[in-house]
């Protein structure tokens, strides 16, 4: 199933929001805007302002007034991605060199700053002040979950909440605020936009289980960053915990994960040992239930192309291989 039909409702829209990613991060500082737009020439799924956009068609067909949401949302995730290159010490992204390794750290913390100032400054054309409020509010839990995942690492003790809260403030929050605001600015039926919002939760925690499973399992062409980053890290994803819970060997892996040194050294044999595990099928099955679970959201909303739409984008999630 490939993205570019699963988005073809919004194709148009999308090669908009696409130009306008690059008009807004144009500025007199040369560097400044290179690092800016290093990212978005990188490419990427584009799945935020893509469900923000079919959200919002599901109401009508002149989505002109969507374009600014959408790009505001998807430069939100890019400053963090910059930000989170920085913390991570990531070299690689989307098959391509990090900001962070182009040009260093502070050159990476401004653009970061850069591109969500202007990305508010978008939102508040719309002088909207509950829109506003929804992206501060996202923005801010987004931060606190990247501490709480910092502090986390090489920690074998914590458990599937840790996990899930982690994931929710990764992934979840962002998608999930992207099905609203698109409906928000869309419709007044707040049972339709509550409905949307949880779609789009749902999805996002079936979306990064998905993303901690090709972490062990995917190829680093096809994933565009190298395999076991995770590990590298001493972020525990659901694989792994399920396997420290469970696997016969799971004394020896705590021992492993627990380390930074073994991370770094022996990344390819706890790969081994997770996928030796039943880690991988227990991962899927549980982003096969958030990814159902989006889906029943789905039945409080009109039967529509795009309902269809936003149903086969829960099974490419599942079925993704990058």
């Amino acid at each position: 199933m490939a993205e570019f039909d699963l988005f073809k409702l919004v194709r148009n829209e999308m090669e908009l929001v696409e130009s306008q990613l690059y008009e807004n991060v144009k500025t007199p500082e040369l560097i400044l805007g290179e690092a800016s737009t290093h990212l978005i020439k990188a490419g990427g799924k584009r799945i935020r302002p893509g469900f923000a956009l079919l959200a919002a068609r599901m109401y009508g067909d002149d989505l002109d007034y969507v374009i600014p949401l959408a790009t505001a949302l998807e430069l939100v995730h890019m400053a963090t991605l910059v930000h989170d290159d920085v913390i991570d010490n990531s070299v690689v992204r989307r098959g391509t060199g990090t900001v962070k390794y182009q040009w260093g750290n502070r050159i990476s913390i401004y653009a970061g700053n850069f591109v969500f100032a202007r990305a508010l400054a978008i939102v508040a054309t719309y002088d909207r002040r509950d829109v506003l409020e929804l992206i501060a509010d996202a923005s801010m839990k987004i931060c606190q979950g990247e501490i709480v995942q910092m502090r986390s690492c090489f920690n074998v003790n914590l458990g599937l909440k840790n996990y899930l809260r982690r994931i929710e403030r990764k992934t979840a929050l962002l998608i999930s605020l992207s099905c609203q605001l698109g409906a928000m600015l869309s419709t007044s039926d707040n049972l339709q936009i509550e409905a949307l919002r949880r779609y789009g939760y749902d999805l996002g925690l079936a979306f990064q289980i998905t993303d901690d499973i090709l972490d062990f399992v995917a190829d680093e062409a096809t994933l565009g960053k190298p395999t076991g980053s995770d590990i590298r890290q001493g972020v525990i994803t659901l694989p792994a915990l399920y396997a420290l819970y469970n696997d016969e060997h799971r004394v020896e892996l705590a021992r492993l994960l627990s380390s930074p040194h073994e991370c770094q050294e022996n990344t390819q044999h706890i790969i081994d040992m997770v996928c030796d595990s039943d880690g991988i099928d227990y991962a899927y099955a549980v982003s096969q239930y958030y990814a159902n679970r989006s889906k029943r959201h789905l039945e409080l909303l009109p039967d529509t192309p795009v309902t269809e739409t936003l149903q086969e984008l829960a099974d490419f999630i599942l079925a993704r291989d990058y």
